[in-house]
């Protein structure tokens, strides 16, 4: 007898796998089933961890990464300088997830939670009870952030699911998964990593045992995977999982955060070599603050990068045609977006880093309305913190008062050139003092304004034209005088203002 892929199996049982492998999905459905006859339109977050808009050909990237984003777009609202609220996945999600800048939501070290009286202020609880709301955060980081909204969430999945190999030991304990993972995943070993004598190398010894078994078919650089947990996936896997939740849709609300193309970047094979061609961005000086990375080492990240990112955009294409098959796009706000975005440049790979530089704030967002069929391409200023309030909006909900965000332009909002948004970098300092060591941009008008403070002994600023200038080569700050008065009294205002309540009397 032939054996068959799981890919192909999880087509042919198609919309029976929910009920099939996951009855908290099936009873999902069955309880959309019984909503009023009059069914509201379902909203689809599709995030993708550190996806940055600068690599992507949908956006102007010179190499095609995102053919099928470039389809999807011709049915969508492109928002072109919307940014990130932090530069990794705990500050930049919370910040998404609470529609607040991370000085509010508190969530900004590697260690860091949302702040206990930010609980209830949260995207699902904005949705509201009428709809039946999923979350799938595939990154365990994001698992930390979004597990504290679980009673606001009628299905969470684990950051296992549609994965090979798992050995996250949090999952066992469901009733407190949070705490589980950060005290016995964290502390008995991470990959690579070893934080106990006794049980990190024998989980490890498992744990590498049955990821070498693993058969790497179809990734020459091996299968894609958690960088910090023991969990692989193959991209195929995932998506076709993904795919096995669209029948049926009705009255949902689903934030789905992947995991890819968050290092390690493992193109599968059809994309691995693609981008071995005479591409070389112009250099930029390395900075004072980044790892000191040689180009060599840039440039050859930067192409893995971006064949992961192809490897990826050629599963979207796979699940947008399952959503034109089952209509999704008819009665569904499809959003893609990132968390942060990735750097290959000024001596800095990925985004660990205290830079705020365009490769890692501006991200992705396209939303395809319902029924949409023509293209808008928005230029105005967006921010990571916009999408709550928007969500609520369409939903038919009120926008909660602690929002910080506006309805974004074209989905009941304005273009507003002159609007100042933020982004908040600070994973060196404690959520429960002051920001004194952090990094902040200020986007306003054509201008960026970056303001290190902590770091050296005195603090510095940056200023950018974003107009004349997208690739942030020259600084303005001592050329201007004015405009930086100007923009550094407000930063600073709003920075100072953030602080107050953190500062000992």
């Amino acid at each position: 007898m032939s054996k068959i892929s799981r890919r192909s199996f999880l087509k042919m049982v198609g919309g029976a796998a929910p009920a099939i492998f996951f009855p908290q999905i099936a009873s999902l459905a069955d309880k959309a089933l019984m909503q009023s006859a009059v069914s509201k339109p379902n909203v689809i977050i599709l995030l993708f961890d550190a996806m940055s808009a600068r690599n992507l050909s949908v956006y102007g990237y010179p190499r095609p990464t995102s053919p099928n984003l470039e389809r999807f777009a011709e049915r969508a609202n492109v928002y072109h300088s919307h940014v990130a609220s932090g530069n990794f996945t705990i500050p930049a999600t919370s910040s998404l997830l609470t529609g607040t800048y991370p000085w509010t939501h508190r969530a900004v070290n590697h260690r860091g939670m949302v702040h206990q009286e930010m609980v209830d202020k949260n995207i699902f609880r904005a949705v509201g009870t009428e709809y039946q709301r999923l979350a799938f955060p595939q990154n365990v980081w994001a698992d930390l952030i979004v597990s504290q909204f679980a009673k606001d969430i009628d299905t969470l999945l684990p950051s296992s699911q549609y994965g090979s190999v798992n050995y996250l030991k949090g999952e066992k304990l469901p009733n407190d998964t949070n705490m589980a993972i950060r005290s016995l995943d964290d502390f008995v070993f991470k990959d690579h990593e070893l934080a106990s004598l006794f049980l990190g190398p024998l989980l490890s010894a498992m744990y590498f045992r049955d990821a070498a078994r693993l058969s790497k078919e179809g990734y020459p650089r091996g299968v894609p995977n958690n960088e910090n947990y023991p969990l692989y996936f193959k991209l195929e896997d995932l998506f076709d999982g993904l795919a096995t939740l669209v029948p049926g849709l009705q009255s949902t609300f689903a934030y789905i955060h992947l995991y890819p193309p968050h290092a390690p970047y493992r193109a599968a094979s059809r994309f691995d070599r693609r981008f071995l061609d005479n591409y070389h961005p112009e250099p930029k000086p390395v900075h004072r603050f980044s790892s000191h990375s040689s180009n060599s080492r840039l440039e050859t990240a930067r192409r893995f990068y971006d064949e992961y990112v192809a490897s990826i955009d050629w599963e979207i294409g796979n699940l947008f045609d399952t959503f034109e098959k089952e209509g999704v796009f008819e009665n569904s706000y499809v959003i893609v977006t990132a968390d942060h975005g990735e750097m290959f440049e000024r001596g800095e790979v990925a985004h660990t880093t205290p830079l705020l530089y365009a490769p890692v704030t501006n991200i992705p967002l396209l939303i395809s309305a319902p029924g949409q069929k023509i293209r808008r391409d928005v230029y105005a200023p967006t921010n990571a913190v916009d999408l709550l309030p928007t969500v609520a909006h369409v939903t038919g909900n009120p926008i909660p008062e602690w929002s910080e965000g506006v309805l974004l332009p074209g989905l009941g909002g304005v273009e507003d050139f002159q609007r100042s948004t933020f982004s908040v970098e600070a994973k060196k300092v404690s959520s429960f003092g002051p920001l004194s060591t952090a990094t902040v941009s200020m986007y306003k008008g054509i201008h960026k304004l970056i303001y290190y403070t902590g770091y050296e002994a005195a603090d510095s600023f940056e200023l950018y034209d974003l107009e004349s200038d997208t690739e942030e080569l020259e600084d303005l700050y001592p050329a201007q005088p004015a405009i930086a008065k100007s923009l550094s009294e407000e930063l600073l205002d709003t920075f100072s203002d953030s602080n107050k309540p953190y500062v000992k009397k």
